[in-house]
């Protein structure tokens, strides 16, 4: 006995010796009242200091595992498990997914990241478009962190308030206001990320007794989809041009159906995927469409910040003014750190109230040592710093990623007018999976346009290229691979 101990490095030694006799006494190794070895004889057998071992054994009795007689040592606790015949049996085997429900097989079956693509190390992957780690400013972070933690670190590490944090929640309702929205009767809901957000409103805004019905765009962000068909709503996809949704097709198709939508769901700025950014013109359009059928929208404030060229477009919530149909989701995950999951939801002052209760009831609220992070961070004024370099870093790649796919896919049509990635529309007879599989082979990656249609079968010759994880040296030679495999297809 004693004879597999082995210490790692990460860790106190002391609390390593304690768990490695905790797990014997548990596995039965070690019976009740049976005498552990002497201080000196445990330091021996376990190659560690007496000092160590002398903590070991004092966090052993704090913990209930043992127990000490003065004068002759230290012996091991009968514990509650012991004292009777165990209930737990091979036989008590269930079926769980035999017992899985609709939701849960769903959520399987939708769940992207678990039918994503698998590439050896050093494939160069287009996949990603969370933001590049490499930008970020980690001495700024962690002064935002020790000076919060400086002022209210006590009440940082209590509960929060379902709500959010209050400086945060002011800081981001000056923030909205700044891009040009009217707060008045407005109130906000901190959330763990945009999905959160975006699930809790679906949740709320879900018809009973029937299946609900959404409005999207077409192609749009896959994890819209998955949350959307998980709540049990039925969607209905409206194409793109090059400004944004078809407002005609939209209209013709809110005529047909006046009082069948629920709700709409709509990104546009920097849409994902296809990285268009919507004309001022269709978004007055489209919130006079939504005020005249009453259809709320739900806005997705996907990228706003990462605008590399032309003029700021005001969010749809600042274009419906005073009116209260407009829902925003925000989150800084794509341009800040994704590892902070903190989102907004910005509506309604009366919808947001419902909201809350809703948060309260499934995770009390959202971590209030990210919330406060964030909030130091910005208060610290280092966003507009960091948005600055972070834009100038993916401008280069993008206007990169553009002059390569130009050279290599002159064959493709190009949408994206900044963000994190370009959407690529190929000849028809081009079948973006089939295309996958060869360039796999040949070492690159890349999203297939797909997965973000709303019926199975559409989009079958488009793909995603996120650029903001690769490095100019991999986007000219992975561009160049993916154009040698287009090539070699429409040969065929």
């Amino acid at each position: 006995m004693f004879q597999d101990f082995k210490l790692v490095d990460d860790r106190p030694v002391a609390i390593q010796v304690k768990e490695y006799v905790k797990r014997l006494i548990i596995k039965g190794a070690l019976q009740a009242d049976q005498k552990l070895p002497s201080t000196r004889e445990m330091s021996g057998l376990l190659k560690v200091s007496r000092n160590t071992i002398i903590a070991a054994y004092e966090g052993l009795e704090d913990d209930g595992y043992t127990y000490a007689l003065p004068g002759k040592g230290s012996y091991v606790a009968q514990l509650a498990a012991d004292s009777g015949q165990s209930v737990a049996s091979s036989a008590w085997q269930i079926d769980w997914k035999a017992r899985m429900n609709e939701y849960a097989g769903s959520a399987v079956e939708l769940d992207m990241m678990k039918q994503g693509i698998r590439a050896q190390k050093g494939t160069i992957s287009f996949t990603s478009i969370a933001p590049d780690e490499h930008l970020f400013d980690l001495g700024d972070v962690k002064r935002a962190f020790m000076d919060r933690m400086a002022i209210e670190g006590q009440v940082l590490l209590n509960y929060g308030y379902a709500k959010g944090y209050k400086p945060l929640i002011d800081y981001l309702m000056r923030y909205m206001e700044n891009k040009g929205v009217d707060i008045s009767g407005k109130d906000m809901l901190i959330t763990s990320g945009f999905t959160e957000g975006f699930d809790i409103v679906l949740s709320a805004l879900r018809p009973s007794g029937r299946r609900g019905a959404a409005l999207c765009e077409n192609p749009t962000h896959h994890t819209a989809i998955k949350n959307m068909k998980l709540q049990g709503f039925e969607i209905t996809g409206i194409p793109m041009e090059r400004d944004g949704i078809d407002v005609e097709l939209l209209e013709a198709e809110l005529e047909k159906k006046a009082h069948h939508f629920d709700l709409a769901y709509l990104t546009p700025s920097y849409h994902n995927p296809t990285g268009i950014v919507m004309s001022a013109a269709k978004r007055n359009a489209v919130v006079r469409l939504m005020m005249r059928y009453q259809i709320p929208v739900i806005e997705d404030g996907f990228n706003e910040e990462l605008r590399y060229s032309g003029s700021h477009i005001a969010p749809l919530i600042a274009t419906a003014g005073q009116g209260n149909g407009v829902i925003y989701i925000g989150s800084f995950s794509k341009v800040l750190f994704p590892g902070l999951r903190v989102g907004w939801v910005l509506a309604d002052r009366a919808l947001i109230d419902n909201l809350e209760s809703i948060k309260r009831a499934r995770t009390i609220h959202t971590s209030t040592i990210d919330q406060s992070i964030l909030y130091q961070y910005l208060l610290n004024g280092n966003f507009d710093k960091y948005v600055k370099k972070a834009r100038t870093e993916y401008k280069r790649k993008y206007e990169l990623t553009k002059a390569c796919c130009e050279a290599h896919l002159p064959e493709a049509q190009l949408s994206g007018d900044g963000g994190l990635h370009l959407f690529l529309t190929l000849p028809p007879t081009v079948d973006t999976r089939q295309l996958l599989d060869a360039c796999t082979k040949q070492g690159v990656i890349f999203t297939p346009g797909d997965r973000f249609f709303i019926q199975e079968g559409e989009g079958t010759n488009t793909l995603r290229l996120g650029f903001s994880r690769v490095t100019a040296e991999n986007i000219e030679r992975g561009i160049q691979l993916i154009g040698e495999q287009v090539r070699q297809i429409l040969k065929a």
